[in-house]
């Protein structure tokens, strides 16, 4: 049974071994800290599932470490101190990966030869450890702990995640605390890496204001382009926290949140009370709606490249063009088709002229490619074809151009030098100024920034 749910920060400088006289600048965090894990210790937890986004994090799937014993250190952030290992519980671990393989979620588990093997982390981050040094503070017995890996999976997902942690304690009538260890913005400040963005305050105040609130659907919308601008790594973390108290009422309470260096610091504590009404078939109603709406109001070429996809991964023979879509037969351009899974791409390929007699095969032809050929990524598996959203771009004709007469929101860019060549196409997240977008081309390319080569430009047609 889940007996606390918890939202810690984990910079380790608020770990006093490594702060040092730092812990001043950042008081508000460690009473906050040190007040939720008195209140979480009343709780008498059997075990601590711990989520971290500084794990063994995957874009398909959610991880946890597997072996029984677990250890860890903060060597990496200067102290000296010796590192700690706890017992971990893996009958709970094997509970929950059954239950995902039944839901279909993928959860892998990762012990030192697999994490050695495949060069992941075989041994506590400290999105673990930092959380752990003041709850094992409070707790006064030995308490085990389940280290479990955020995954790039969709909201409903990752609540689903939630509710099978919930449904694995109660099934092994295990007194389980779930905390969800993550920061909110680093945007908040120009300090760091990260530059100041005013979505950064935007988004603390409003996971703030609505787990003060426990207002879950409200924080399971909130907007993606939020999250990013903001440059957290908390919410993941939140979301399947959120889950493991689903069909429970809760009480929520804030012990503290700052944002001195940059980075906003938010602890809060929530207790769950009585049985109440379950959202997560709401929830997976509201997603199968998105889905058929999505498909309603797709352009013509989307619409084709979805037939293909999903005819091809299925193993079926691809589909003659319906009469309806026969206008694609009419002319030839270069075509780009693009995956996207979650808001993560999941395969893109292209081509920048035509290669085929018409605009349909062209379609079809990249978008088998991009769904099963782009080195970048596995091929597409058929659980995966109801999440995938795609976009069709239909180039214009390239043109030689100079640095100055290129737009990043209106021109895509194509650069070459000898043999080889590297294409960005234009209006892409994340790529704002021309710098930006030939040094990605570049990159692509393979060709070095201080090698002479030619640009061009082209507009797309962009349908989704």
């Amino acid at each position: 049974m889940i007996v606390y749910a918890a939202l810690t920060p984990h910079p380790p400088l608020i770990v006093p071994s490594v702060g040092g006289d730092r812990l001043s600048g950042v008081s508000a965090t460690v009473e906050g800290m040190k007040a939720l894990a008195r209140e979480l210790a009343t709780a008498n937890p059997e075990t601590l599932v711990i989520l971290t986004p500084h794990g063994n994090v995957f874009a398909d799937c959610i991880s946890c470490l597997s072996e029984a014993t677990l250890y860890g250190d903060l060597k990496a952030f200067g102290t000296q101190a010796e590192g700690s290992s706890y017992d971990n519980d893996r009958q709970l671990l094997v509970e929950i990966s059954k239950r995902s393989l039944q839901a279909g979620i993928s959860f892998i588990n990762v012990d030192m030869e697999c994490a050695a093997g495949n060069h992941l982390k075989g041994n506590l981050d400290h999105g673990v450890l930092v959380p752990l040094n003041y709850l094992e503070a409070e707790i006064s017995y030995p308490v085990r702990i389940l280290p479990v890996s955020i995954g790039f999976l969709s909201n409903l997902e990752l609540y689903t995640m939630g509710k099978i942690i919930q449904e694995a304690a109660a099934a092994l009538g295990r007194r389980t605390a779930v905390v969800a260890s993550g920061d909110m913005s680093h945007r908040l400040k120009n300090e760091g890496p990260y530059d100041y963005h005013p979505d950064g305050q935007a988004f603390d105040h409003t996971i703030k204001q609505l787990l003060e609130a426990g207002n879950v659907k409200g924080i399971l919308n909130i907007s993606p382009s939020l999250r990013d601008n903001a440059g957290e790594c908390g919410y993941r973390s939140i979301v399947i926290m959120l889950g493991a108290l689903d069909g429970l009422e809760f009480t929520s309470r804030v012990f503290s949140y700052e944002g001195p260096y940059g980075v906003g610091y938010l602890v809060t504590g929530l207790q769950p009370l009585q049985s109440s009404a379950s959202l997560l078939e709401e929830l997976k109603e509201e997603a199968r709606q998105s889905r058929e709406a999505d498909r309603s109001s797709a352009s013509d070429p989307v619409k084709w490249a979805r037939m293909v996809v999903e005819r091809y991964v299925q193993g079926e023979k691809i589909p003659d063009l319906p009469a309806e879509l026969f206008h694609l037969n009419q002319e030839q351009a270069g075509v780009f088709v693009s995956l996207k899974k979650n808001g993560q791409l999941r395969g893109c390929i292209g081509t920048i002229a035509p290669i085929y007699d018409s605009l349909a095969q062209e379609i079809a032809a990249n978008a088998v490619s991009s769904a099963t050929r782009d080195a970048r990524f596995f091929p597409v598996e058929k659980h995966e074809l109801e999440q995938l959203t795609y976009s069709v771009d239909i180039l214009g004709e390239a043109e030689e151009c100079s640095r100055t007469e290129l737009d990043p929101a209106r021109y895509g860019v194509i650069v070459s030098s000898g043999g080889r060549r590297g294409l960005l196409l234009p209006d892409l997240e994340g790529v704002n100024t021309v710098e930006q977008q030939l040094r990605i081309a570049l990159d692509k390319g393979g060709i070095k920034s201080g090698e002479e080569y030619k640009i061009q430009r082209f507009e797309v047609k962009r349908y989704r």
